[in-house]
């Protein structure tokens, strides 16, 4: 068995056994400057019973009831007393994950911008899913060659979608973390006659150390995206119409960026494994801070390792470990954020999310 192999086992037995995390009640922080922050003792596992598997990302629908990606179903719905089904029909369109003979790895979930269909993507077999709210049915809208982290549909029926690697398998995708390679990319399916999406995706951005998270602010026409092994969040100017790129910067580096949100108040919220955090981003100038901590001493050691590796061109994942997870279910990787009332929660890739009230 590979060493890659041995890490990943090492990372699924690790969200099987780690500790529970104690219930308190929910703890609003706030900094000299007038932000909030929140850390792990302000939140609760949600469900509590673990019923997850692999809950690498997830949306929120407005009543409260989230759907997150899941390795078992593709997806599942989550009501607001924590009840777990499964959602959508991936079975019946071939869905399976019996490893190591079928692997499959649901990871991006995001809503249409009409809010009326869930794309996920499939990090490990490449396909990318479509399924209706209401109907709860199911279809694969494109096959990647390769796994797609993360895929957006657009205000023009367009989909986006993240290559982290050219990764065919689960092992091969945990080797661009192992050492760092230049083959993530970011791809566009355009709409064509205003009906089909494309067949054949136009490649937007190449080069990449494992193309990761992204968001489309259409409003303010910007595209953000996480160059994980780069340590960095990307920024390029937007022209949605044409489906097309351009004035590419570093809007912030931070250790590991992963999953994306925009927050109420307009910052970016970005998921770091690698240090246990979720820092947010000012999109104007480029400052952040922690917005969420479950950063242990030693994660916080290996922060500071894993940077310096990154910058001479070696790979991160022998730091990832027990003593980086610390109370989380399993390794941090996104959010998911509803309403300025409702709670947010953190999604890793456990059998639980974390709830924090945010009131």
């Amino acid at each position: 068995m590979t060493n890659t192999s041995n890490l990943f086992i090492k990372l699924f037995l690790l969200t099987l056994t780690s500790v529970l995390i104690s219930s308190c009640a929910p703890d609003t922080n706030e900094l000299s400057n007038g932000k909030n922050t929140w850390n792990i003792s302000d939140g609760v596992e949600f469900p509590n019973n673990r019923p997850l598997s692999r809950s690498e990302d997830g949306i929120m629908l407005p009543d409260g009831t989230l759907i997150v990606a899941d390795q078992r179903y593709g997806l599942a719905k989550i009501d607001i007393t924590g009840s777990v089904e499964p959602f959508g029909n991936f079975k019946a369109i071939g869905y399976i994950h019996n490893p190591p003979e079928i692997e499959s790895g649901p990871n991006g979930v995001h809503l249409s911008p009409q809010k009326t269909h869930i794309l996920t993507a499939d990090i490990f077999n490449g396909k990318i899913y479509r399924t209706s709210i209401d109907t709860g049915t199911t279809e694969i809208v494109y096959s990647h060659e390769y796994g797609v982290n993360t895929a957006i549909q657009d205000s023009t029926g367009a989909i986006w979608f993240t290559q982290s690697t050219l990764n065919k398998n689960e092992e091969r995708m945990f080797g661009a973390i192992v050492k760092p390679i230049p083959d993530g990319a970011l791809f566009r399916l355009p709409l064509l006659n205003g009906r089909e999406i494309s067949k054949k995706p136009d490649l937007i951005v190449d080069g990449l150390n494992f193309a990761n998270g992204f968001y489309i602010d259409e409003s303010n026409k910007k595209f953000y995206i996480s160059e994980t092994m780069a340590n960095r969040v990307l920024s390029f100017d937007l022209d949605i119409s044409k489906g097309i790129l351009s004035n590419k910067s570093v809007l912030a580096e931070i250790p590991s960026p992963d999953n994306m949100r925009l927050n109420h108040d307009y910052s970016l919220w970005v998921a770091s494994p690698l240090s246990n955090q979720i820092f947010s981003i000012d999109t104007n100038n480029g400052d952040y801070f922690v917005v969420f901590d479950a950063q242990t001493e030693k994660g916080a050691e290996n922060v500071k390792v894993g940077l310096k590796r990154v910058r001479e061109g070696d790979g991160i994942a022998d730091l990832i470990g027990p003593e980086l997870i610390g109370k989380m279910p399993g390794l941090l990787t996104g959010m998911v954020i509803g309403s300025e009332t409702q709670p947010f929660y953190v999604a890793n890739l456990g059998n639980a999310l974390i709830k924090v009230s945010t009131q």
